[in-house]
């Protein structure tokens, strides 16, 4: 697992460029077959956070919330692992997720809100939990986003971000 003590910890975070800076960051140390288990309310960054690490693991993008499609894979674009970005959201049970057939062996493999579904995967994983305070403006829609008139309250907020290695 390639998890470097220097990263694990709290992390202050003032907006999305530094979230995209902090997933460039963490992509440097991410090697096939680690498994980052993203918790986080809506909005809190996740994607954000994993934009970064495509960045940083050079992989085809756009990286874009899965939250439709369960899971996109981005081949990388300079000969390195490709990253899977999974939104276990609407996924009932850790069944479910192997039912993706994800080649995790080879991959990196990030999953939203996937506490609870993911940590089967593997023996050990990133756990990084974001939060991040609104001051109770966002407002959640059915689509499962921030609303677009409150998106802007929130953009900026700083977030709090805990990386861990479990178990």
């Amino acid at each position: 697992m390639s998890v470097p003590d220097e990263l694990l910890g709290v992390h202050e975070v003032a907006g999305p460029a530094d979230m995209e800076e902090l997933g460039r960051a963490l992509a440097r140390r991410l090697e096939p077959g680690d498994v980052v288990v993203l918790t986080g309310p809506l909005g809190a960054g996740k994607t954000t956070l994993t934009r970064g690490i495509g960045e940083g693991l050079g992989i085809r993008g756009p990286v874009q919330s899965p939250t439709f499609v369960i899971a996109r894979t981005h081949p990388s674009l300079v000969g390195g692992a490709p990253l899977v970005h999974v939104d276990a959201y609407r996924l009932g049970a850790a069944v479910e997720l192997d039912d993706l057939d994800i080649d995790v062996a080879r991959s990196v493999v990030i999953v939203e809100w996937g506490r609870g579904v993911a940590e089967h995967l593997v023996d050990r994983w990133w756990e990084i939990e974001i939060v991040r305070d609104s001051g109770g403006r966002g407002v959640d829609n059915a689509c499962g986003e921030i609303a677009p008139h409150t998106l802007a309250l929130d953009a900026d907020a700083p977030r709090t971000v805990t990386i861990s290695r479990r178990p």
